[in-house]
């Protein structure tokens, strides 16, 4: 499977080879990359690290919200993010911890819409982002590189 379109001309031809060799490693950059960077989200709320709040912080803030109740919220949260990132990460259970995050995406989304797009005002940027991060994992699966192939067993 190839993603350079033998029938555009490229500028720099010789690119259309490399974009061709590295394809297959574009979906793995993906799921590793959104797996990664949600492993110290959790930990912000799991543990507290990284200048996070805690359970308990995570779970006032939850409720505050309308969140009740806040402890479990946070929990699921934390762990959807620190153990979820994790499996993400080594492509395990790939596609229900993708599903799981879209849908945490979606509710996030919603909560920050009163506060417009830009994330830096508390917008609905970063979420959205996730979310079809999430989505594309989701769509593509653990792939060749992941440990769902690896054993055999995908969703």
């Amino acid at each position: 499977m190839t993603s350079y379109n033998a029938n555009t001309r490229s500028i720099i031809p010789a690119l259309g080879n490399v974009w061709s060799a590295l394809q297959p490693l574009s979906p793995v950059i993906v799921r590793v990359t959104t797996g990664l960077l949600l492993v110290p989200h959790g930990a912000q709320k799991l543990f507290g690290a990284f200048g996070g709040y805690g359970l308990e912080g995570t779970a006032g803030w939850l409720e505050s919200i309308g969140f009740v109740p806040g402890f479990l919220f946070a929990l699921a949260i934390g762990l959807l993010e620190f153990v979820g990132g994790l499996l993400l990460t080594v492509g395990l259970l790939t596609r229900p911890v993708a599903a799981a995050v879209l849908v945490f995406m979606a509710i996030a989304v919603s909560t920050h819409l009163p506060a417009g797009y830009f994330w830096n005002e508390g917008g609905f940027e970063m979420p959205l982002m996730w979310g079809l991060l999430a989505l594309s994992v989701l769509i593509q699966g653990g792939g060749k590189f992941s440990v769902d192939h690896k054993i055999g067993r995908e969703f």
